[in-house]
């Protein structure tokens, strides 16, 4: 999918309301699912042992849920651009559920919606993002997040 761009944050928050982007699919292979074991120190047997995890529920490795959450900035990098912010950073998360299993292998793509898009004293705008993680071939979402960031517009020289 090609990347939607927004010249000014208030034009992005002229969207409140509607899916604003969903992305390309990605694959999540076992080698990632290792890496974010690595990096987290989460090595459950769920996620990093193949030959356990084959007798187990899923009949695999699967994807940990916050690697699929921490798929979000990828995601948004590669679906939405405004133009006239500097930066984005995170604020936090009201809500997330991980509503299903993501099996190695599958591919997972994101729907964003913009919640709310509010301006704040200090010229930034919190941007308020629901993102439901989809996995290709099922009919349910396997993550569902509301998401809360701070963008800050170019500061213009003095």
């Amino acid at each position: 999918m090609p990347v939607r761009e927004f010249q000014t944050l208030a034009e992005l928050g002229r969207c409140v309301g509607t899916e604003v982007a969903v992305s390309d699919w990605e694959t999540v292979t076992q080698e990632r699912i290792d890496l974010f074991a690595q990096a987290t120190g989460d090595h459950q047997w769920i996620h990093v042992d193949p030959a356990r995890a084959a007798t187990g529920p899923f009949g695999g490795t699967i994807a940990h849920g916050f690697l699929t959450l921490s798929l979000l900035p990828m995601f948004m990098g590669r679906t939405i651009a405004v133009r006239d912010a500097q930066m984005s950073v995170n604020y936090g998360l009201n809500r997330v559920r991980f509503t299903a299993p993501v099996p190695v292998g599958s591919e997972v793509r994101v729907r964003l919606t913009l919640l709310g898009c509010d301006a704040m004293p200090d010229g930034g705008t919190q941007v308020t993002w629901q993102a439901t993680f989809e996995r290709k071939g099922s009919d349910r979402p396997v993550c569902v997040a509301e998401q809360i960031s701070r963008r800050y517009p170019q500061r213009k020289p003095a």
